[in-house]
């Protein structure tokens, strides 16, 4: 026989003796909330640390030196010790404008700060936006087809991930030597282009080899989408008689948009910061300086002046991180309230 004293019930036992309190089972899941709680905050406590030593500190402190002046040496020749810039670092970097000897502004000259930051934040975002395309592109397309079931599927997918498993340093130095004058490049189509030596055969020569260093990275994603897709979902479409392309637009192309979101948004972010392929390949020559190399060659005139630059080229990366992220968030909110609208 069982009776209800308030919160707890208390039972009698059949033997007799002392009835047995039960505490009741909200107190007990709060208390194993609490303790998984404190338990998670220590365990992540450790990386935390990690992350503000790695990341914070690094980001404070760049943004604390680009407030200052760089030390030097003016016209007349005397040293000039930095100092208190306020936004001027900024200011030099980001406005073409500089001021003209009668008076007013003109169009600063190719080698100020203003001008190489505006073309390199032009030729980052062309290697970007091409090679994300075109890696997207191929990525989708070799994923449709490791996703195949066929005999030998295993090692192609393991052949896939060579040029993605191969460090970059080194895919830059081969590919400069298939880009040489007298390299196979030139032999193999019978040409004589100067790969490094002009604009335009530089910049497609970047491209090509960072689309065939980072094309299986998207094909991985994106096969990890694919493979979600049920098979009976397909199995369905061919019984309703839809067509193979019908299959790819109306089940393929939605089911597999998280994934291959994803995989763009981390595509872009790295192509945003790309220093070392054509850093290597080019040096930076024939309109091939991207933001991280900009800043690099500015630390050696100048660690203040870099910090800004690096800053500013921080938050154009995070401003796109956002710009995707909402993007995405927006998205899954929606799906989400209407998939519980159409349950209620």
């Amino acid at each position: 026989m069982a009776t209800e004293v308030g919160p707890t019930s208390v039972k009698a036992p059949a033997s007799g003796g002392a009835p047995i309190h039960h505490a009741p089972k909200g107190v007990g899941e709060d208390n194993r909330i609490a303790t998984q709680g404190r338990w998670a905050a220590w365990l992540l406590a450790p990386t935390i640390v990690a992350l503000s030593v790695v990341i914070v500190y690094p980001i404070i402190t760049a943004i604390v030196m680009s407030f200052q002046k760089d030390a030097g040496v003016d016209a007349s020749g005397f040293f000039v010790e930095g100092g208190p810039a306020g936004f001027s670092n900024y200011v030099n970097w980001i406005f073409q404008q500089c001021p003209a000897p009668g008076g007013g502004t003109v169009d600063c000259p190719p080698g100020t700060l203003g001008a190489q930051f505006w073309s390199a934040t032009g030729t980052t975002f062309f290697f970007t936006i091409v090679t994300v395309t075109l890696e997207t592109v191929l990525g989708f397309w070799m994923a449709v087809i490791m996703a195949r079931a066929f005999r030998g599927r295993s090692l192609v997918r393991a052949a896939v991930l060579v040029p993605w498993a191969i460090p970059t340093a080194v895919t830059a130095k081969l590919w400069l030597f298939i880009f040489a004058f007298e390299g196979i490049g030139n032999k193999l189509f019978n040409t004589s282009v100067l790969w490094t030596g002009s604009e335009w055969p530089a910049r497609w020569a970047v491209i090509i080899a960072d689309v065939w260093k980072t094309t299986p990275f998207m094909a991985l994603l994106i096969l990890a989408g694919l493979q979600m897709i049920p098979a009976e979902v397909y199995e369905a479409a061919k019984v309703d008689g839809a067509s193979a392309w019908q299959r790819f637009r109306m089940i393929t192309l939605p089911l597999v948009k998280p994934a291959l979101m994803v995989a763009i948004l981390f595509r872009t972010l790295d192509a945003l910061r790309m220093f070392d392929l054509p850093y290597i390949l080019t040096g930076g020559a024939n309109n091939t300086t991207t933001l991280s190399i900009l800043v690099i060659n500015q630390i050696r005139q100048g660690f203040n002046a870099a910090a800004a630059l690096s800053t500013i080229t921080f938050i154009i990366i995070f401003l796109v991180a956002f710009i995707f992220v909402r993007f995405l968030g927006a998205n899954v909110v929606e799906q989400q309230t209407g998939a519980g609208k159409g349950k209620k």
